[in-house]
């Protein structure tokens, strides 16, 4: 298999198939396109997310807790506490390990998120610094977004621009690769998208409003994300293509790479389904956060696609595949 989430088929295939489902408290399960787990508590429930950082040197410590706190928030539930594990490859330096340490500590109290627990290790299983964050949030039960919960007639809404953690990663990380590609200015706008790859504000404000189904878009890009609700929900989606944000330095940075913006990881945006888009788009907007409408929800399970007016062309939406930062590795 290449770098990147394990295929969707794999995934059904090996590893989600396998799972028990035996516990009456458990409502929210592992499935295609979900970004939670959720137990209930009576009237609330525990939230949960995992994931790790694998593929980010740099800022690898706040990454790893806007990704599992992304997660939380898609849900429409704030997080409220991280378990951290990290993991150091032999020669690992202590400044090295408190420089992450202090990335994670930082980012968690500009969320009000509390380390609760976690744990650290030295490793030859790793060449680089691992990062695995779980995150817990609570929440009334009845109140609960779910990826799932597209409903034909809504329409799909995005939160600030596409490719934006990737565009950040390759700046920070591949800036090497951009040299004499890019001018200083533009390679220093777009490590600044670091600053923004939080969607805890939008996930709460959506959820509120009456969002049918949020989901923070990570690897694979929009597309993939779009893929994902579509499937977890049984629904189908239209996505115009002229109507995604994409911020001109990652296009930029993209075609000098060949790589397409709408396949790159792209926490800090968030993907939401919702029967009065223009008015939550206005809500949002309104709040601070930038928001466009970008396609609908159909009642065909079966269409997934991808149109351009300007370009006159119709593609269909296939599957995530391997995330196009792993081009760069």
């Amino acid at each position: 298999m290449e770098s990147g989430k394990v295929p969707n088929e794999v995934l059904n295939k090996i590893v989600l198939s396998k799972i028990n489902k035996f516990r009456e408290d458990v409502f929210l399960r592992p499935g295609i396109g979900e970004d939670c787990a959720a137990i209930a508590f009576g009237d609330y429930a525990c939230v949960l997310s995992t994931d790790p950082i694998t593929a980010a040197v740099n800022e690898a410590g706040l990454l790893s807790v806007h990704i599992s706190c992304n997660d939380i928030a898609s849900s429409g539930v704030e997080p409220l506490g991280l378990l951290v594990t990290i993991l150091c490859p032999v020669g690992t330096s202590e400044a090295e390990l408190e420089k992450v340490m202090e990335e994670v500590c930082i980012t968690a109290a500009e969320l009000n998120v509390e380390i609760i627990g976690g744990h650290t290790e030295v490793t030859s299983a790793v060449n680089q610094i691992v990062l695995s964050t779980t995150c817990v949030g609570k929440g009334k039960k009845s109140e609960i977004v779910l990826s799932s919960g597209a409903q034909p007639g809504d329409s799909i809404i995005m939160t600030k621009s596409a490719g934006m953690e990737g565009t950040a990663i390759i700046a920070g990380d591949f800036s090497y690769r951009l040299k004499g590609l890019v001018s200083d200015d533009e390679l220093l706008h777009a490590k600044s998208f670091i600053k923004s790859i939080s969607v805890v504000k939008e996930g709460a404000l959506a959820g509120k409003f009456g969002a049918t189904s949020m989901h923070d878009i990570t690897e694979g890009g929009v597309l993939g994300a779009v893929w994902e609700i579509s499937e977890a929900s049984g629904a189908g989606i239209i996505i115009n293509k002229d109507d995604i944000p994409v911020e001109a330095v990652t296009e930029e940075i993209c075609k000098v790479l060949d790589l397409n913006a709408l396949r790159l990881i792209s926490s800090g945006c968030m993907l939401i389904t919702c029967p009065d888009g223009e008015g939550l788009v206005r809500h949002l907007q309104s709040n601070g956060v930038k928001a466009a409408i970008i396609g609908s929800v159909t009642a065909n399970k079966n269409e997934r696609l991808l149109i351009s007016k300007n370009k006159k062309t119709i593609e269909e939406i296939e599957p995530p595949a391997a995330d196009e930062l792993y081009k760069l590795k």
